[in-house]
């Protein structure tokens, strides 16, 4: 079943740009390892070479001992390589089946499509990874985790003999990742080789024996994971020593503050109802609550992404309508979505036009003036610490982690009164958490509205002043900072204490 792995002086550059800068280490079969970098260090480009997906520039892969060039991801599969993308990549019109054999479709003799064995097998490797929805069922109709666990059922399908795994844990409740640790654990023993690409440094100390560690397009390290602690693995990683992630959190502002934002009895059909909460200028608000809580539907319905009704919605005091996110951007709100690829960013417009797509009236007078958004992207590339070599590239360009930075850049941009962070540090390494930390405490220094929905109660501890605990749609308890604990939220997001 397994694979070894050798890099040999890999190169790798677009255009100008240099991303790999000769890498070399080898990989032992039948094991499983953390591959580490900052966003932008090369990791997952030299991952999409290994696949199949990009070409080197320079230097050689041996698989099993052989030089190995791949021409597609097509190829690389045959060999029994797989990548699991951080990006999804599914045809969202499709079933789940349809997706899972999409390129390798089972047949008759007579040669028509074998729906019925496909079902079959989609159906076995959805029990594989606890995903309890029907093969028929369109990925359209699935939320973010559910998506997730499809892409890894696709490539249990391909019968992977080494299985690379890019942030395969962003999107998943805490059951769900217990779920595939048990299912690495298995492929372990079974000789599957795991490469699991992950800023998590905690599932990284958990789960892999070994640490290859990469910085800047070089290699920097590979260790056995036990003799490494989280922070050698976060100093490895950005070189230098990385103080507490968390800010000293400023006192929280006094009730006598008119409230930024007030909603009262805000309703998202199907997803949640009832709910009502305010925050008041400096303060940071977090959510919590476990996937399907309703979180991220609660806030797409407040900005008019989707159907809603409310009672009563105030800005600074004064009662207001929001019928869609421009008309929230122009009263000043704005929300990053969880789903940068799918809506925060469009990744096949340049850095620039989606830094200013939300305040064109700056730069349009009513000619767009291309140099004043050269400027202000500079600036926000400075400011955000989003790493490209060139500002003129496509979005689809950056790294995962820099397109979040672009995102938020871009919803900071119109300069709102109230943002909303739904996952802001989602895929995003040690040391850029760290700086996107400080940002949120900075808006709330500036008197802004800082509203944070996180799956990392650790993140929501660390940062918020107070908490709103949703399940099943519904608020089930508001924390302040003397209670934030993770026993609490997780026993207010089960439906444990009430």
């Amino acid at each position: 079943m397994s694979l070894a792995i050798r890099f040999n002086g890999v190169v790798k550059a677009f255009g100008p740009v240099t991303v790999l800068n000769g890498v070399s280490f080898a990989l032992s079969p039948g094991r499983v390892v953390g591959l580490l970098g900052e966003n932008g260090a090369g990791k997952s480009t030299l991952m999409k070479i290994l696949a199949g997906y990009e070409q080197p520039t320079g230097g050689v892969v041996e698989v099993d001992g052989r030089p190995r060039q791949f021409a597609g991801s097509r190829e690389a599969e045959e060999a029994g390589i797989v990548l699991i993308h951080q990006e999804f990549n599914l045809a969202e019109d499709l079933t789940i089946a349809q997706n899972i054999f999409l390129g390798h479709e089972r047949k008759t003799r007579l040669g028509l499509l074998d729906d019925a064995t496909m079902r079959a097998g989609a159906a076995q490797v959805l029990a594989q990874v606890g995903l309890k929805r029907g093969p028929d069922t369109l990925v359209r109709e699935l939320i973010v985790a559910e998506k997730q666990l499809v892409e890894i059922a696709k490539a249990l399908a391909r019968h992977a003999r080494l299985l690379i795994m890019d942030e395969p844990t962003a999107t998943l409740t805490p059951g769900e990742t217990e779920a595939l640790f048990a299912l690495m654990t298995q492929l372990r023993s079974e000789g599957v080789t795991i490469i699991y690409i992950s800023h998590k440094l905690d599932e990284v100390e958990r789960t892999t024996d070994e640490v290859v560690v990469m910085r800047d397009g070089r290699f920097v390290a590979h260790k056995p994971t036990a003799q490494l602690t989280r922070h050698d693995m976060a100093k490895l990683m950005v070189g230098r020593e990385i103080a507490d992630l968390y800010p000293a959190k400023d006192s929280p502002p006094g009730s006598e503050a008119v409230p930024l934002l007030e909603v009262e009895g805000l309703t998202v059909p199907g997803w949640a109802e009832d709910i009502s909460f305010e925050v008041r200028p400096g303060e940071i608000l977090g959510f919590a609550g476990l996937v399907g809580a309703g979180r991220t539907e609660l806030f797409e319905g407040l900005l008019g992404l989707r159907p809603h009704r409310v009672r009563r919605l105030a800005l600074q005091g004064r009662t207001t309508q929001v019928r869609s996110p421009r008309d929230a951007a122009d009263q000043g709100i704005t929300y990053l979505s969880e789903d940068r690829k799918g809506k925060g960013l469009h990744v096949d417009l340049g850095m620039r036009q989606n830094l200013t797509l939300m305040a064109l009236q700056r730069y349009a007078r009513p000619w767009l003036a291309p140099a004043a958004e050269r400027a202000a992207l500079r600036d926000a590339v400075q400011r955000f610490g989003i790493r490209t070599g060139n500002t003129e590239i496509r979005a689809a360009s950056l790294s995962g982690g820099n397109q979040q930075k672009l995102a938020l850049a871009k919803v900071l941009h119109p300069e709102p009164k109230v943002v909303v962070l739904d996952e802001p540090t989602r895929g995003v390494d040690v040391g850029a958490k760290s700086d996107i930390y400080l940002l949120v405490q900075q808006l709330a220094r500036e008197g802004r509205g800082v509203l944070v929905v996180s799956s990392e109660l650790v993140e929501l501890i660390g940062l918020c002043h107070r908490v709103v605990v949703m399940r099943a749609g519904r608020i089930q308890a508001v924390l302040d900072a003397s209670q934030l604990t993770e026993e609490n939220l997780i026993a207010h997001a089960t439906g444990t204490r009430h």
